[in-house]
């Protein structure tokens, strides 16, 4: 299959989160040419399997397998506005091409480049809905699978192995207060409500006081505030977003945070825990040797943001990293695009590391 008409067709669908379906479709179609056992899933998963046909399992892949599992974890879904698709310069433009279509392409490709020489290694692929929302589709598969061995796709570069993404969360506060003149003493609801975000600011800065790397610090945004007043009662609502470190203490953080809010209402929503995996095992060691063999310097990562790595991490306990080719300081951006070149070599890395982990895992056969 031409690696490059491959992803520029999955660009070619919008698939926006919760819009997935008719890109599943068109994936589980082209998998099935490609010789995986296919299926689309209760939540709409596009799940694949490529293993020798004495280890394949019924449909839908059975998690306990004897025999050792990969799973490529991909997602299906990008954020919100169509980029046209257009390929100029060495460069693939289209919404998803590195986040994380492009990723998720060179999973397959690579998975059916290695198919038909597995011998006991199971192989299966997972393109999941709604990562860009609430990961729906990880949250869905994280107890149906027992992988040896896991990679999630998300930009990297092709020489970088992301090892740990921080924690999230949003905080949503909510103050009503009767309106009074504006003569009178006291803060209003709008200056209460910036009052808080301000004590908020200063339980970071203590707290990252003695921290140096960004990985390791809380970050917060302030991503909305409005105020109104209908005459009797003047109201504020904020949405805080926080970004939290390994160890983060996050029942004493909310304990605080109410402590602060001095009457308002707090409601913490979509937390995802922090998560970094260990680099000292086999599958970290395939990545190390497949980017040097084709001349990089294997480069390891530590983002700030989240992705499905935090769902599943924590929960499998395996080797896991997050890998795939492209900047990802493109992701979500009206300018998107993956280098051609950078994809076809993330798609012989891959090829190889699984090449690899077969070799070292050869106690099951």
């Amino acid at each position: 299959m031409d690696e490059v008409a491959f992803l520029r067709e999955l660009l070619e669908i919008y698939s926006p989160s919760g819009q997935e379906a008719a890109l599943a479709r068109y994936l589980a179609e082209k998998m099935a040419e490609l010789g995986f056992d296919v299926h689309i899933d209760e939540v709409g998963n596009v799940v694949g399997e490529a293993a020798p046909s004495h280890l394949r399992t019924p449909t839908p892949p059975h998690p306990c397998s004897p025999a050792p599992l990969l799973l490529f974890l991909g997602h299906i879904d990008t954020v919100p506005g169509f980029i046209p698709v257009r390929l100029e310069g060495g460069k693939l433009y289209g919404r998803g091409a590195v986040d994380a279509k492009g990723p998720l392409s060179a999973f397959i490709l690579a998975a059916a480049r290695a198919a038909p020489s597995l011998e006991d290694m199971r192989i299966v692929v997972v393109g999941a809905v709604e990562e860009e929302a609430s990961s729906k589709g990880a949250h869905h598969i994280v107890d149906r699978f027992r992988p040896d061995y896991a990679i999630v796709g998300e930009p990297s570069g092709w020489d970088g192995i992301t090892l740990g993404y921080k924690g999230s969360l949003l905080l949503s506060y909510s103050l009503s207060r009767p309106v009074k003149h504006n003569a009178a003493e006291g803060p209003s609801a709008p200056e209460e409500a910036i009052g808080f975000w301000n004590r908020l600011v200063a339980y970071a800065d203590e707290f990252n006081r003695d921290k140096v790397r960004r990985f390791e610090k809380l970050d917060l945004s302030l991503q909305k505030i409005k105020s109104s007043d209908d005459g009797f009662a003047q109201r504020v609502e904020m949405t805080i977003g926080l970004r939290m470190p390994v160890g983060f203490d996050m029942a004493a953080f909310k304990e605080g945070a109410l402590s602060l809010a001095d009457g308002a209402e707090l409601n913490f929503l979509n937390e995802e825990v922090p998560f970094r995996a260990g680099k000292n095992n086999p599958l970290v060691r395939a990545f190390l040797r497949a980017i040097r063999a084709l001349g990089g310097r294997p480069r390891f990562k530590l983002k700030t943001g989240t992705s499905d790595m935090n769902v599943v991490g924590p929960v499998w306990g395996c080797p896991i990293v997050a890998y795939g080719p492209g900047d990802s300081s493109l992701d979500h951006t009206p300018s998107e695009y993956l280098e051609i070149e950078e994809y076809l070599r993330a798609i012989e890395v891959l090829t190889q590391v699984i090449c690899e982990l077969q070799r070292v895992n050869c106690k099951w056969r």
